[in-house]
């Protein structure tokens, strides 16, 4: 895993628009977006992590929710999955340059959210109390 490897933008395929119901950029959207997407590549910021690290890191995760959301990953070309050949096998799983820029923009996101939360439960709160 060559961590320090820059990132240079590859061609933007003809149809890039995300508000296209079949734009490739719609599928990696949603497996970020999702449930645990967000929470997967903002931890692993912190650097490389072995598989249960990174599920008790994320609290609340199942395995196998951890291990599908990987795969995706894995796929997409964010996340380098690295196994060791050990009995048992020990896989650690970290960002390529790729998932570490995206990464950065997540965390903005998180900081934002963690930052911002008293507001968002007051606005919950008026919105409940006036509904």
């Amino acid at each position: 895993m060559d961590a320090a490897a820059a990132v240079e933008p590859g061609p933007t395929p003809p149809m890039s628009d995300a508000f296209t119901a079949d734009c490739p950029a719609r599928t990696v959207l949603n497996h970020v977006s999702s449930r645990w997407g967000v929470l997967i590549l903002a931890a692993l910021q912190d650097g490389p992590m072995r598989f249960y690290v990174l599920r008790d890191r994320i609290g609340g995760i199942s395995e196998k929710m951890l291990s599908q959301n990987l795969r995706v990953f894995v796929r997409d070309g964010l996340i380098a999955r690295e196994v060791e050949p050990t009995v048992p096998p020990q896989v650690t799983y970290a960002l390529t340059p790729l998932g570490r820029e995206l990464s950065a923009t997540l965390n903005g996101l998180v900081e934002w959210i963690t930052h911002r939360i008293g507001d968002i439960v007051a606005a919950r709160e008026h919105h409940d109390d006036h509904a």
